[in-house]
């Protein structure tokens, strides 16, 4: 029955390989859980119907069959009154009515063991979901952690000390001007000597210069 294609193609096919070829493995596992519920209340429908035709033949066997005991007592009942005929007519109905418990009897037979058959499949789809949704929480964190190692896989190919050094070096080079153009303009800043200034400088080198030249003298007198 097409309501029951699940469960063999689950166990037919590799849930992994399906996910290989999902965009988003965590929407397709609950998709696939949805289509196993939506598939199972299907098959709980299949199954109750099969039930019904199961019992419906069981209350026609047991129906006729207590025809045939009914009309076995009354053929008695006829013949202890010495109607024969009416015994007969009760015979013939009798057989007429063991027909039918052999006939609902035979159908009620076959559609027990459908129904049985249905009440297995149904289990084993029931099963088949509750071990899906036990490996759904596995795989959701399988796959979470593998979008995470791709991602930090993605970041370390784009890390590399090479251009980090070129762009310390960049960055090293952009300081050393920022430096150099604060030094310039502190100098800039810094006001320009006074024509007094630069004489008086000049004056400080003349005494020492004439310091030096007293020193001489003296030491000549002291020479004998």
């Amino acid at each position: 029955m097409a309501v029951f294609k699940r469960i063999r193609d689950i166990t037919a096919a590799s849930v992994n390989d399906m996910l290989d070829k999902a965009e988003d493995p965590v929407k397709m596992i609950n998709q696939f859980l949805r289509d196993m519920e939506e598939e199972i209340a299907e098959a709980e429908v299949a199954v109750a119907k099969q039930i019904a035709i199961e019992k419906r033949f069981l209350e026609q066997r047991d129906e006729a069959a207590a025809v045939v005991e009914k009309r076995q007592e009354q053929a008695v009942k006829a013949l202890e009154l010495g109607n024969e005929e009416l015994a007969r007519k009760a015979l013939q109905d009798k057989k007429d009515h063991q027909e039918k418990v052999d006939t609902y009897g035979s159908e009620y037979d076959k559609s027990k063991a459908m129904a049985d058959d249905l009440r297995h499949k149904l289990d084993q789809m029931k099963d088949e979901f509750l071990k899906m949704k036990g490996r759904r929480e596995m795989l959701v964190a399988r796959a979470d952690a593998a979008k995470v190692q791709k991602q930090i896989n993605h970041t370390m190919g784009n890390f590399g000390t090479e251009s980090a050094a070129r762009g310390f070096s960049r960055m090293e080079e952009k300081v050393n001007q920022l430096e150099a153009e604060a030094e310039a303009s502190n100098e800039l800043r810094t006001p320009a000597k006074s024509l007094d200034d630069e004489f008086k400088q000049l004056g400080d080198n003349g005494v020492e210069d004439e310091l030096a030249a007293l020193k001489a003298r003296m030491a000549e007198k002291k020479q004998p």
